[in-house]
């Protein structure tokens, strides 16, 4: 690395280097290595205990490497600035790419007053697991239904509800783990490469 370094400095003149090339180097860095490090979070927070451990180890290498690409440059202000622009792109990034991926399941709850067994019925028809409860709530009877999809379904889920039921009451909770239970095959091409998909 020290010697990629000294050649960027033997070949190019020395005010470009510490105010064009020196700056844009850590701020690629920054961007990739904050990535890696969201991206490395969530993992962890997903269960992908292997990938967690591979991101850290790179994230922490490039981190090291801008770090000390900075401070050998800590009289530019445009590698300070650089650096925190490089932090903020890359926790964008990595929240992008969380979002893309859409990894993890959800619960939902849709309590209704009417047309509960209509509305469990299309979302089972459609693919997905339902239990059905009859329950009371402030205003009399009503149906609380329960389905556990991918995350990445929400919406198909959300609009098939609200097609069917308008005036359902839907709550979304995160889970960590589940165990059994069937859902659908749905081709997701990025999600799929990294980390395949298991039907149970």
């Amino acid at each position: 690395m020290d010697q990629f370094f000294a050649y960027i400095n033997q070949t190019f003149q020395p005010d470009l280097v510490t105010w064009v090339i020196m700056p844009l180097f850590i701020f690629i860095a920054r961007v990739v290595d904050v990535t890696l490090g969201t991206m490395r979070i969530v993992f962890t927070s997903r269960g992908k205990y292997l990938l967690a451990p591979i991101l850290g180890f790179i994230e922490v290498f490039i981190w090291i490497v801008a770090v000390s690409q900075l401070v050998r440059n800590i009289h530019s202000l445009v590698a300070y600035l650089a650096y925190a622009a490089g932090f903020a792109l890359g926790t964008f990034l990595g929240l992008q790419i969380e979002r893309r991926l859409a990894m993890g399941k959800l619960v939902l709850r849709i309590i209704v007053q009417e047309g509960g067994d209509s509305l469990a019925n299309l979302l089972h028809a459609s693919g997905y697991g339902v239990t059905i409860v009859d329950a009371h709530g402030s205003s009399g009877a009503v149906k609380l239904i329960y389905t556990i999809i991918e995350r990445r379904d929400l919406k198909e889920v959300e609009n098939l509800i609200m097609k069917d039921n308008p005036r359902a009451f839907i709550s979304v909770e995160e889970i960590s783990e589940t165990r059994a239970g069937y859902f659908p095959s749905r081709p997701t091409p990025l999600r799929d490469a990294l980390f395949g998909r298991k039907n149970k």
